[in-house]
């Protein structure tokens, strides 16, 4: 009867003794699980926020460059695209509702538009497909292109002059020309225009390479 006594005694025991690891297995494992939860909790925030503040600053849109240019041949547009290129600034070109014609831009012939145009100011009001850019008012850098028309800007350009505001701008004017020099069509451009921080502008050939143009804006320091 004693051995059957203790024998049941010793059985509780162990029962005890096992449920009592087990139970500080669990409280052991629960501790150790609870900071790893609130470490994630709280790194989650770090990792979102540089993400939103990057995407503000491409949404910006703030310190744009634009390209304005009118160009009659195509020696100017060339010139306007090796700009954009090497600045990665946006194109705006400048289109004439009546566009030119090979014979209008005769300048030998004394009956050709460009002539006309030339000996009639009034004549010189050409209407343009749009002279407004849309965002302007996001582009703190705009370069102006054109052709030299007889030792000064080509008059195409006098409506987009007219039609915008360049304060708070930097203008920096550049034009195309086979043999004819820059003469005063930047300042010219700069009267016209009113407003802006107009600087002195580049005449390039008719042939203009894409290595002009990059030593030109590297000298600039933009």
């Amino acid at each position: 009867m004693m051995k059957k006594t203790t024998a049941i005694l010793l059985g509780l025991m162990l029962a005890f003794t096992a449920a009592a690891c087990s139970s500080t297995q669990e409280t052991t494992a629960a501790q150790t699980e609870a900071p790893e939860t609130a470490i994630a909790q709280t790194e989650a925030p770090e990792t979102e926020a540089p993400v939103t503040e990057a995407v503000a600053e491409t949404e910006s849109g703030d310190g744009g460059v634009l390209i304005v240019y009118f160009s009659a041949t195509g020696n100017t547009e060339t010139a306007a695209n090796y700009i954009a290129e090497l600045t990665g600034g946006d194109l705006f070109a400048l289109e004439p509702v009546d566009p030119y014609t090979d014979e209008d831009l005769n300048y030998n012939d004394e009956n050709s538009r460009v002539v006309y145009e030339h000996e009639n100011a009034d004549a010189q009001d050409i209407e343009l497909v749009a002279n407004t850019v849309d965002n302007w008012d996001s582009y703190d850098t705009v370069f102006v292109g054109y052709p030299i028309w007889w030792g000064s800007y080509a008059w195409p350009m006098n409506s987009f002059l007219e039609a915008n505001d360049f304060t708070g701008k930097t203008v920096i004017p550049f034009c195309t020309s086979a043999s004819s020099g820059l003469g005063e069509s930047d300042t010219a451009l700069a009267e016209a225009a009113g407003t802006g921080n107009w600087l002195e502008g580049m005449r390039f050939s008719s042939n203009v390479s894409r290595e002009d143009v990059q030593a030109w804006l590297e000298g600039l320091n933009l």
